[in-house]
């Protein structure tokens, strides 16, 4: 009898963020894979660890995702992560792919997920918080009210035409960007917050366009809302 993979959202990065069925899962689950290359230093075990001590005794195994704009290394590395995978499914393991934020927003996961799927193996997604949402929450700010549209926007490709967008806009990923970002805003008059490692040690919050830093982290969201 063939296993089953499970996609599981960790949340930003406050272990406290996961869900039940995401802790249960991981407890439940014979093999957990984190995205990277080595298991236990992966952001993803570091995070989970702290809210499941039993990963602590399970095969965790690391599946490299690097982070590049190359189609065919990326087709390439999706493709042996699958195998990888497809291979303890086979076996008849149940299997915990951790992935940071939701599985379907913006993640690692979601590439393995659909090649599992092209195998005709079982695999099913399980929500976790948004970054942005976790980061909504830390400010005390509203994402969207009454017909406000939400768009949620990949800082390391196109800000340029995603700052033509109404309403809120969150940049994901801002890292060497934040430059960029912050002197496109500043010519809309927009009003923005940004929260770097949001949940995770070295947390660092930046309440105004003024206070962004030429230059962080990967893992860097900005929120911004039109001005008056």
């Amino acid at each position: 009898m063939e296993g089953k993979l499970y996609g599981v959202g960790i949340g930003p990065g406050d272990p406290e963020l996961l869900t039940l069925k995401a802790v249960r899962l991981m407890k439940e689950s014979d093999i957990i894979f984190v995205p990277g290359t080595s298991p236990k230093e992966t952001v993803a075990y570091q995070i989970t660890v702290q809210a499941v001590p039993e990963l602590a005794e399970k095969e965790v195994i690391a599946i490299p995702m690097p982070m590049s704009k190359d189609l065919r290394l990326l087709e390439e590395t999706h493709e042996r992560g699958a195998q990888t995978v497809a291979q303890y499914l086979r076996e008849g393991k149940t299997c915990a792919f951790l992935t940071l934020g939701d599985p379907t927003v913006y993640s690692t996961y979601i590439y393995i997920h659909k090649k599992i799927l092209e195998r005709g193996l079982e695999a099913e997604i399980v929500s976790g918080i948004p970054s942005f949402c976790a980061v909504a929450a830390k400010m005390g700010i509203s994402l969207t009210e009454k017909a406000e549209e939400l768009h949620v926007i990949p800082a390391i490709y196109q800000i340029e035409e995603g700052m033509e967008q109404k309403g809120t806009k969150v940049f994901m990923k801002v890292g060497k960007r934040s430059q960029k970002l912050r002197q496109l805003l500043q010519e809309k008059n927009a009003k923005a917050v940004m929260i770097e490692n949001c949940g995770m040690p070295g947390e660092r919050i930046f309440s105004s366009l003024e206070e962004f830093p030429d230059e962080v982290g990967y893992y860097s969201l900005v929120i911004a809302k039109e001005g008056n």
